[in-house]
């Protein structure tokens, strides 16, 4: 198992803020002058090769896939970006912030789509070689308040936001999905922060920051 302090990861559903919260606390460290070499990186993606499966497990016209492919196309996109960047970025003491890692396939392959998690863990460990990140604040929205999010994102862009490939699954297919985060978080309370992601952007923003502060070196 490996572990650096300077990894932490963002998890939750689709529309939970999630990517919103990592923008809000890179804006911070930037107004507070941290001198910290932040990267973000996003899954699936992040090099060449996981930029490419991302764009085939998101492509609407991919409606065929079954399972096993799906859940070994995301932990090869994942062993690439591990072994390619994340590894080789935290020796050198980059603070690495991951939007979604392995907990996204327990959650979303795992529960979602009935994969036996037992056989799912052992796959995200052979994929990271057995890195873990120190933290991961888990955004939690409900399925419903997620939908409310999608649509006043399309009101706001007055269009119908285009979804992808898993964007358009099922409510119940969320709710499975939220209901696997809910285990994992309980199962794991050191490295999972069960945040509730429907208090007000400030707020989860000012509590993600006290947390972090606990390991990382910043100012409260």
């Amino acid at each position: 198992m490996n572990k650096f302090k300077t990894f932490i990861s963002f998890e939750g559903i689709d529309f939970c803020g999630k990517s919103t919260q990592i923008d809000l606390l890179l804006n911070r460290l930037s107004k507070t002058g941290q001198d910290l070499n932040v990267r973000v990186l996003r899954e699936p993606g992040g090099t060449q090769i996981s930029e490419k499966i991302r764009d085939i497990l998101l492509d609407t016209s991919h409606s065929e896939m079954n399972r096993q492919t799906e859940i070994l196309l995301y932990s090869s996109a994942r062993a690439q970006l591990v072994h390619q960047t994340i590894l080789d970025e935290l020796k050198k003491g980059v603070y690495i912030i991951a939007d979604r890692f392995f907990d996204s396939t327990t959650a979303y392959q795992g529960y979602g789509r009935n994969i036996d998690v037992r056989f799912v863990n052992e796959l995200n460990r052979f994929a990271t070689s057995g890195l873990i990140p120190f933290k991961t604040f888990f955004i939690d929205i409900s399925p419903e308040e997620a939908g409310k999010r999608h649509r006043l994102i399309s009101a706001a862009r007055d269009r119908r936001s285009r979804r992808d490939r898993i964007e358009r699954e099922s409510p119940e297919f969320y709710n499975k999905i939220r209901q696997g985060y809910l285990k994992l978080a309980e199962n794991e309370p050191d490295r999972i922060v069960k945040i509730d992601g429907e208090l007000p952007q400030d707020e989860i923003a000012k509590n993600i920051w006290n947390i972090l502060s606990q390991f990382w070196p910043l100012s409260r």
